[in-house]
């Protein structure tokens, strides 16, 4: 099995966990429980790898499909996207995990606005880089549909 054929498995995992960890992560500011926290990070760190995977095979597959597409920006967008989501990730584990630390004053005050921001910018993102991707499997044909050879239907 060629390795460029594994993108589309390995992009519903981390999609998976990183919303669950989103919401959850929400949530556990408004009812703190200490067991369901560190389930939490085990979402979030399964997420994140899944989405190194995910941007990984999605670089191997870049060169196979933007050759094929009628609008490669829209490609260029959803890999940008895709960084864009890591990014919030990292920044999300990176103040889940402060937050462990620092249990009173005005750090856990910033700490948690900055899990509050990146969760939510991190799912919307997260979001919009599924529908780049559905939009360049389905509508420019990236894998289902395929446009006519000059793009007139598109």
């Amino acid at each position: 099995m060629e390795i460029s054929t594994w993108h589309p498995l390995t992009v519903h995992f981390p999609i998976a966990f990183l919303s669950l960890s989103s919401l959850l992560g929400i949530f556990l500011i408004i009812k703190p429980f200490k067991a369901l926290n560190y389930f939490n990070l085990g979402l979030l760190i399964l997420g994140i790898l899944g989405l190194l995977l995910s941007i990984y095979t999605g670089n191997n597959d870049e060169g196979k499909v933007a050759r094929v597409i009628c609008d490669p920006t829209q490609l260029k967008t959803h890999q940008n996207f895709g960084y864009y989501t890591l990014y919030l990730y990292l920044a999300f584990l990176a103040s889940s995990l402060l937050l462990l630390r620092f249990k009173t004053g005005i750090l856990k005050t910033i700490l948690l606005v900055l899990l509050v921001f990146t969760s939510i910018t991190g799912l919307s993102s997260l979001i919009y880089v599924g529908h780049l991707g559905a939009s360049v499997v389905y509508n420019q044909a990236g894998g289902v549909s395929v446009p006519d050879e000059d793009c007139s239907n598109f």
